[in-house]
């Protein structure tokens, strides 16, 4: 009986890791985001989106972590988690993690 509980601990906790992961992409889709509208357009706001998307990130998630913005009229970020193999900074799952943000673009006068 003992290692059933075991394996349905692990799985359950494998299950804890992916739903966080998702939950640290969104969160991090939304910074860069918001970042990104701040942002001048160009150069300045891909790196200002990537900045705020990586910069609440743990090293765990961090380390293979892609954030891409795009911006016409309408700014948007896309974070890349890896989805971590039952200790965080270890080893990852090949799949990935997909957090997406949008909104519009601020307008300075």
């Amino acid at each position: 009986m003992t290692p059933l509980i075991v394996l349905t601990l692990v799985l359950v906790w494998q299950a804890v890791l992916v739903g966080y992961t998702f939950t640290l992409a969104g969160n991090a889709a939304d910074e860069a985001v918001r970042a990104g509208t701040a942002a001048p357009p160009g150069g300045a706001r891909q790196a200002a989106c990537a900045a705020a998307g990586l910069k609440d990130l743990s090293s765990a998630w961090k380390g293979g972590a892609e954030v891409k913005c795009s911006a016409s009229g309408y700014v948007t970020a896309d974070v890349t988690l890896h989805v971590p193999v039952l200790f965080p900074g270890l080893i990852d799952f090949p799949a990935r993690v997909t957090g997406h943000a949008g909104a519009v673009e601020e307008v300075k006068r």
